[in-house]
């Protein structure tokens, strides 16, 4: 880590000649307000997060996940696009917004303010990992492009995220999720074999794009924090795409040929697939041939398990078109649940399909504690959904086994800008001046503001579409 990690203003004591960091005595007295003690494999990790809507910051509150400190720098005008991605809202906040920001404090300042520009500089100068998706060239025009920020923190690891990378033509080329989607063929695979194409339901390059962000940081970060080398991450929407295809994306190259939409089917396995039952709808994944038999003796068919068309997986393939029609058949005469009940007591994959809000209480029920409870300073108190990954030390925010604190709730526009301000040494005279021109904005938790009936605080700097400044720094946006 850079000379510029260490210094007091970060709240962390000398380097212990390991590339790590280790509160000090003070830290107690320097960590942000409200925030949890640091825990986790990340703590002593400082993040800036330039990034907005979605796979920037979903890549971001991964790493608060894991005990790093995040600082999410936005427009003071209106912040993240995505708190205005709603209804619904809780507390005035959108629920898309509140999906991928917990774990953070907001900065809302204005790039494009001298001011405002240096204090995100020195944010960047005193930070880890830095994660940024302005459009091509912006971050270089601003000052806080790689080469600007290693110059004064060699260590830093540094992530862009565009839609189509660095070297594609042209190079600001705009990306959506839903054009990406389009473009990397992930949306060609999906639908009913006689249907259109079609989307999937979530914003899945985007998700893909910042999980693929958060693998590469970390590993940067390793390297960083035992030889003092930074590194620049680049992380496209279509590259995380097509990476995602995996064996579709070989099965093409393989035989030359575009892979056929499936539907609810599997191109390389049968059964596995949607099946309806009496009274909703199921899936059976019978991966392989020992699945199979044990699926006929569950439905009572030993004729099925011995037709030597259906005898291993390639013969069912090619005569799938003779056997789903024997197994809907079967399945279709008897309620979900008690062919759920037969299938997993048999060992035979099997789920009900389920809309999302009914998964997540399933899940609960099941006792896989998959929320994250948050106290929001207007929402009150409020359910997010965990991470897919799990520490077993529970050394991380809301973590059962070792007690894990609560993180930070998804903040309010410029809920922290005050106090971050004032970490990288902004007088309280020139934060005053700066909130006072509407560089900067500052929102108190409170008795509510007059922009939003749900009151989330009193705000101080610029406000909606009246606001001075355009809420256009530069950044992509992706949805």
């Amino acid at each position: 880590m850079s000379e510029t990690n260490r210094d007091g203003a970060t709240g962390y004591g000398p380097h212990d000649g390991t590339g790590r960091r280790e509160p000090d005595e003070q830290t107690d007295h320097n960590r942000p307000s409200g925030a949890p003690p640091p825990e986790g494999p990340l703590a002593g990790v400082r993040v800036a997060d330039l990034s907005r809507v979605l796979a920037g910051p979903y890549a971001t509150m991964l790493l608060a996940d894991l005990g790093a400190e995040v600082v999410k720098v936005e427009h003071p005008g209106h912040g993240d696009d995505t708190r205005a991605w709603g209804p619904p809202h809780a507390g005035g906040e959108a629920a898309y917004y509140l999906a991928v920001n917990r774990g953070k404090r907001s900065l809302a300042v204005d790039v494009k303010d001298p001011d405002g520009r240096a204090a995100v500089r020195e944010l960047c100068a005193r930070s880890d990992v830095v994660i940024q998706n302005f459009r091509p060239g912006v971050a270089e025009r601003l000052g806080l492009g790689f080469a600007d920020v290693g110059g004064r923190n060699p260590a830093v690891v540094y992530c862009s995220i565009s839609g189509f990378g660095p070297e594609h033509t042209p190079a600001d080329r705009p990306a959506f999720d839903v054009l990406v989607q389009a473009e990397s063929g992930l949306m060609g695979i999906t639908g009913e074999p006689d249907g259109p194409p079609s989307k999937v339901g979530v914003a899945m390059t985007d998700v893909l794009s910042g999980l693929n962000a958060a693998v590469a940081i970390l590993g940067a970060l390793l390297r960083a924090r035992t030889t003092g080398r930074g590194e620049h991450v680049e992380v496209s929407l279509i590259n995380s795409a097509l990476s995602g295809l995996v064996n579709i994306a070989q099965q093409a190259l393989v035989t030359g040929a575009e892979p056929p939409r499936m539907g609810n089917a599997h191109s390389t396995v049968v059964p596995y697939q949607v099946f309806g039952t009496a009274d909703a709808d199921i899936v059976v994944a019978a991966g392989n041939d020992a699945l199979f038999q044990r699926l006929c003796g569950v439905l009572d068919r030993p004729d099925l398990a011995g037709d030597p068309r259906f005898a291993g997986n390639p013969d069912r393939i090619r005569n799938r078109d003779a056997l789903i029609p024997e197994l809907e058949a079967e399945l279709g005469a008897r309620p979900a649940a008690e062919w759920l009940k037969l299938l997993t007591a048999a060992g035979v994959p099997a789920g009900q399909v389920r809309g999302p809000l009914d998964a997540v209480r399933s899940a609960q029920a099941a006792g896989d504690d998959v929320l994250v409870r948050v106290d929001h300073p207007t929402a009150g108190a409020l359910d997010t959904v965990r991470a897919g990954f799990r520490l077993a030390s529970g050394a991380q925010p809301g973590g059962q086994e070792g007690g894990g604190a609560p993180p930070l709730p998804p903040p309010l526009l410029g809920q922290h800008s005050r106090e971050v301000l004032a970490e990288l040494g902004v007088s309280e005279d020139g934060i005053a001046a700066m909130i006072g021109r509407g560089a900067v904005r500052q929102t108190d938790p409170g008795s509510g503001g007059p922009e939003d009936p749900d009151g989330p605080g009193t705000a101080t700097g610029p406000a909606g579409p009246a606001a001075d400044t355009p809420n256009d720094d530069g950044r992509t946006d992706h949805r």
